[in-house]
């Protein structure tokens, strides 16, 4: 990861951060550092000291269960959030992953700094994290039942519409691999998913770059699980009028 132009970067643009008071949203841009985001970036490990919290403005981030076999994505964070979650509810060593799927861009701050942050805003920051919490735990339940019930071919529009989403654009790189690995799928049957969106005028892939054509057959393909997540998100944080 590397660090980019301050200016390139407004606080706003990140729904937790842009929820609170304008007063202690400046107050927190004093600590916060930009930072861009690669595919593949290790954001924090099993067992592993999470050195420093991040806000997203633009990308997606996985929260990733390592189990005997692959690793399994529970949970993805976008501009709706903050990865560092453990941070904020007083754990201790995180028992799963956090990388960098969908490369973008971000703000983030000391853990430590974080920590006295958290202590000194009069329960302003407590409040509206506790909001993305909440929104996390709705992600997460919908996501066990969802890989238990929903098809492939379901379970990749959700997740192509969320990430679109944290996105703001219709058009993103993202591989085979890590879709296939995000969807608990084998490459062959990403493959064959992705075809058939594209023969139903849903998206175009080609060369890594994925193009929504038609997001509302996009959303016809998906389950109810993305509507739910999305709803429950602009629920705790209304997104600004030109995002609606």
């Amino acid at each position: 990861m590397t660090s980019g132009a301050s200016d390139a970067y407004d606080s706003s643009g990140n729904r937790v951060l842009a929820a609170l008071p304008e007063a202690e949203r400046r107050r927190l841009q004093a600590h916060l550092e930009p930072v861009e985001l690669s595919t593949g970036d290790l954001l924090y490990r099993p067992g592993g000291r999470i050195e420093t919290v991040l806000f997203p403005l633009r990308g997606v981030c996985s929260i990733l269960a390592e189990l005997d076999g692959p690793a399994i994505e529970v949970a993805t964070v976008g501009d709706e959030g903050m990865v560092g979650l453990p941070v904020f509810l007083g754990l201790g060593s995180p028992t799963e992953r956090a990388v960098c799927q969908v490369a973008g861009y971000g703000l983030r701050m000391d853990a430590d700094q974080f920590r006295h942050e958290i202590a000194v805003l009069d329960g302003q920051l407590q409040q509206v994290l506790q909001r993305f919490t909440q929104s996390m735990f709705t992600q997460l339940a919908r996501n066990a039942g969802c890989n238990r019930s929903h098809r492939t071919r379901q379970r990749c529009a959700r997740w192509l519409l969320m990430t679109a989403d944290r996105m703001h654009s219709d058009e993103f790189d993202l591989t085979q691999k890590f879709l296939a690995q995000m969807l608990a799928v084998r490459r062959s049957s990403v493959s064959e998913v992705a075809g058939a969106l594209a023969e139903d005028g849903c998206i175009s892939y080609s060369r890594g770059t994925i193009t929504i054509l038609n997001r509302a057959r996009l959303e016809a393909n998906a389950c109810s699980c993305y509507r739910v997540i999305r709803d429950t998100i602009d629920a705790a944080f209304p997104p600004a009028a030109k995002d609606q």
